[in-house]
């Protein structure tokens, strides 16, 4: 499901709450085969300006656990689309969730490049205000400048992303 109409909103408190009630409701399913779940994207992290929908990484030791976990998903409304071309990390589209704030969730193993990734950006974003800043206005920019065309918008922020990851010492991502 792409994002038709790009809408980047300042920080919300409730996006904690939000990501609480998706959380429980997964681990209710899954809780005894996973590693644990981790609150990602711009959602996570304090100050942030974002598109307000949740990004999740559901942990996994690792694919000999995967079909367990894909099929209890199941159960409660979420269907596997594949990597979408990002090598471990399985994505998952719902429906019928009205309960639940529009979320992302992905599975990924423990190992997984992506969640490395992840979590190192959401990491040192938690702790560089100033980086927050810049992104946050790098981002509002972007979905004035185009909000209608997702592919311009991500266009338009791939810059900050870069300088960004090169200060926490990742590399552009590979998608």
């Amino acid at each position: 499901m792409k994002t038709k109409k790009v809408v980047v909103l300042p920080y919300d408190v409730a996006w904690k709450a939000d990501f609480e009630e998706i959380r429980k409701e997964i681990v209710d399913a899954v809780g005894d085969l996973i590693i644990g779940i981790e609150h990602i994207g711009s959602t996570s992290v304090e100050g942030m300006s974002a598109k307000p929908c949740i990004d999740i990484d559901v942990v996994i030791r690792d694919y000999s656990i995967f079909d367990a976990v894909a099929a209890r998903l199941e159960t409660i409304g979420y269907f596997h689309e594949g990597d979408l071309g990002i090598k471990d990390r399985e994505a998952f589209k719902y429906s019928d969730k009205p309960h639940l704030k529009k979320h992302h969730l992905y599975v990924c193993p423990q190992d997984s490049e992506e969640l490395h990734r992840h979590i190192t950006f959401r990491d040192f974003l938690r702790s560089n205000p100033d980086a927050v800043r810049k992104y946050s206005l790098t981002k509002e920019t972007a979905a004035r400048l185009f909000p209608e065309d997702i592919d311009k918008y991500m266009e338009y922020k791939s810059p900050c992303i870069e300088e960004l990851y090169a200060l926490c010492g990742l590399s552009a991502k590979q998608s």
